[in-house]
């Protein structure tokens, strides 16, 4: 019989994993199954403390176990629009080049502090990526957003969708993105829940 309010947050590595009935490493019990669905409940050191679906409950060495992304991307939700990935991981891919163009020239010293923080100034980007799978924060959109490496769906929105959007930057007089202004953004927010 499965615990009801099992939610699996980790799963087991593909060649399974071993288990201890204690966080000493004394008594060994069953492995785990390769890939088995597990909550982590408690860590003491790199020991963790797993239950099963079925309410089986044993140590492992948590530092083995693999993070599943929690609150997948439509959960609770209605189906939202699928979008092309594309677009946004260009949109990325040129902030992160940006922001590494302008660490390379920190670097050698041939701009200074002030430089760098102007053109630095209002760049957003965060990516995760986690084998096929990839979270992408959309700053035009102030959200993060979900791809399986065909579609692109909602993953988390900060506040509820507003009508209201940044216009992007104008371009640089002499074309160089490294000289354009930018739009200043506040800090990324924690969660407040």
């Amino acid at each position: 019989m499965g615990t009801p309010d099992f939610r699996p947050t980790h799963i087991a590595p593909g060649g399974g994993l071993a288990t201890w009935s204690a966080p000493d490493g004394s008594l060994p019990s069953a492995p785990l199954d390769p890939l088995l669905p597990v909550q982590l409940v408690q860590r003491i050191g790199d020991w963790g403390r797993i239950v099963c679906a079925n309410g089986w409950s044993a140590w492992v060495d948590g530092r083995l176990l693999i993070s599943l992304p929690q609150d997948p991307p439509a959960a609770g939700r209605p189906p939202a629009g699928v979008e092309d990935p594309q677009p946004l991981l260009a949109r990325t891919g040129q902030v992160l080049e940006r922001y590494r163009r302008m660490v390379e020239e920190l670097a050698a010293g041939r701009v200074e502090g002030e430089r760098f923080r102007q053109g630095t100034a209002g760049l957003r980007a965060g990516v995760v990526v986690d084998g096929e799978a990839v979270w992408v924060y959309d700053a035009e959109q102030d959200r993060w957003a979900y791809c399986d490496g065909t579609r692109l769906v909602t993953y988390e929105a900060p506040e509820e969708p507003s009508q209201e959007r940044t216009p992007p930057p104008p371009p640089a007089a002499d074309g160089d993105p490294l000289t354009a202004t930018r739009p200043a953004y506040p800090p990324t927010r924690g969660g407040d829940g």
